[in-house]
């Protein structure tokens, strides 16, 4: 199969924490590379464009408010079933729901700082790494 591209953010609680090397080791001992990389301050509109597809939700808005509270890692992570493998070590969205070792139960807060995101598709993914990177900032 051939290598897929999917993107990850080290949401504001865990670069607050200082845990990025922590999260980023995980990804690397698990398979995954590092491909793109950039730390930035979301807007408040840039957080809002990216979460649009979450729009008539009821934690949108606090999600956008919360991705705007510090700064993030985005990156993009290359890998054999990039988006699966990133969702695995990532773990469940509720971290009291995550499996032991997984990113989420070892280092999230709660439901909403949960220390990652990660794209659920590899359409998301494509859509998602474009918000964030052109392609002469991925070298693989």
């Amino acid at each position: 199969m051939a290598k897929e591209l999917t993107l990850s953010i080290i949401k504001p609680d865990a670069t607050r924490r200082n845990l990025t090397g922590k999260i980023n080791a995980r990804f690397e001992e698990k398979g995954l590379r590092i491909v793109a990389q950039k730390r930035l301050w979301l807007t408040a509109q840039q957080a809002e464009k990216f979460y649009e597809v979450h729009k008539e939700r009821a934690f949108y808005r606090e999600l956008c408010d919360f991705m705007i509270s510090g700064p993030v890692v985005a990156q993009v992570l290359q890998g054999e079933n990039a988006v699966a493998r990133n969702r695995e070590i990532m773990g469940a969205t509720n971290p009291a729901n995550a499996e032991k070792g997984t990113i989420r139960k070892d280092f999230a807060e709660s439901i909403e700082a949960n220390s990652v995101h990660g794209s659920d598709s590899a359409e998301n993914a494509a859509r998602e790494i474009a918000f964030f990177f052109s392609e002469l900032e991925i070298v693989g």
